[in-house]
């Protein structure tokens, strides 16, 4: 969990993703028109990673937005939090929940 969403949270993201890539593999990485997304002077791309970028204005195409639906309306929605702390272990509370049903992530992310 990282405090911002950044160029800088984005190649932390990028490194730890291409040290999961078995040896010899390349890896495809979807993404969205994200400002961190864009492969400016900012934005550091290992070797074993390819950027696929969405078209815009295009949330059907990315399965990870019905991710996030289903997170807000599930575990997210209809709380009020104390503290940052209290919000950032709540979205790390509910994604640690869904990482452990990997049948319903697949489910949510193949619905159209």
């Amino acid at each position: 969990m990282l405090p911002h969403a950044n160029a800088d949270a984005m190649n932390l993201h990028l490194l730890e993703i291409s040290t999961a890539i078995s040896s010899g593999a390349h890896a495809i990485l979807i993404v969205d028109g994200a400002g961190w997304h864009q492969t400016g002077s900012l934005l550091r791309v290992p070797d074993n990673i390819t950027l696929l970028h969405l078209p815009p204005y295009s949330p059907e195409l990315n399965p990870v937005e019905n991710v996030w639906a289903f997170l807000r309306g599930n575990t997210l929605s209809n709380r009020v939090f104390d503290s940052y702390d209290a919000i950032v272990d709540a979205c790390c509370d509910a994604w640690n929940w869904l990482a452990q049903q990997p049948q319903r992530i697949t489910t949510i992310g193949t619905q159209s």
